[in-house]
């Protein structure tokens, strides 16, 4: 009788751990077709599942040389996957790794973001009224630190003072972006890759697609005032939406910063409720 509960006990972690496995990878599935979904990767994607279907049915049907170019076909294809999407595969696996257990703080004090947001929206407002060119870039989950390293360290308290004064023309650190990192300025002057993308406005110019450059291989907040115009626009998640004010970019900005702060981790919840109750039992 023992051993027959001991069996029943296996099969029942067996099913548990298979529907676990099965959860995990259709996740993981599903995680990497939304991350490539309307790109050049997803027609690769629809070509590589015909090849896998075809396979087996060209063996079944003894189509030998059918199945023989099929066969090398997928075999030297994954090489050139790599070589030609190698963008593609670069950003989908920065974008996983962004979803972490425990995420980086990031202004969750209402007043600190308040604050940082409002300074930020009162500078671009100015920049675009005096048509300076701007390109101010706030980290989120991805860390840019190697984006910093291309600048120069200010590591000072924000302000819309500050950051006029960084884009004034013809000043040392005008030409690049500044990287804000929660309520301070980390980085000024510093070099940002260019969106390899075609499909843009071919108006515009090397700041906009130095943006959507940024926007592409993270998940940062970029914020463009053009000189020639003194349009402001907004690169996010490789998207670019121009024709803001200080208002409108104001409460996007908090729209979309509250919405990252609100999809935290709930084991990072439970961590910190755990931590909270430990030093209280202390």
């Amino acid at each position: 009788m023992d051993l027959i509960n001991i069996i029943l006990d296996s099969i029942k972690n067996m099913t548990l751990i298979s529907v676990i496995d099965i959860l995990v990878v259709t996740y993981i599935f599903y995680k990497i077709y939304m991350l490539i979904k309307e790109t050049r990767a997803e027609q690769l994607l629809k070509g590589i599942i015909l090849l896998v279907i075809l396979i087996p049915i060209s063996s079944v049907l003894n189509l030998t040389m059918l199945n023989w170019i099929l066969t090398k076909t997928l075999t030297i294809g994954v090489l050139s996957i790599v070589i030609i999407f190698q963008p593609e595969i670069r950003r989908v696996l920065e974008q996983l790794g962004r979803t972490s257990f425990l995420d980086k703080a990031f202004m969750e004090d209402d007043v600190k973001l308040e604050k940082t947001v409002a300074e930020i929206a009162a500078a671009t407002e100015n920049l675009s009224k005096s048509k300076t060119g701007a390109l101010m870039i706030i980290e989120q989950q991805t860390g840019l630190q190697d984006i910093a390293n291309t600048g120069i360290r200010l590591d000072a308290e924000i302000s819309a003072a500050l950051l006029e004064n960084i884009f004034v023309e013809n000043t040392p650190l005008h030409d690049g972006a500044t990287i804000i990192r929660n309520d301070r300025i980390l980085s000024a002057g510093c070099i940002l890759p260019l969106t390899s993308s075609r499909d843009f406005n071919k108006k515009l110019g090397t700041r906009h697609r130095a943006a959507i450059g940024m926007s592409e291989s993270s998940d940062a907040i970029v914020i463009i005032v053009s000189e020639e115009t003194g349009t402001i626009s907004l690169a996010v998640n490789g998207n670019l939406t121009r024709n803001y004010d200080g208002a409108k970019l104001k409460n996007i900005l908090k729209r979309i910063i509250i919405k990252r702060i609100q999809k935290k981790s709930p084991i990072r919840e439970q961590i910190k409720r755990w931590m909270g109750k430990t030093r209280k039992d202390s």
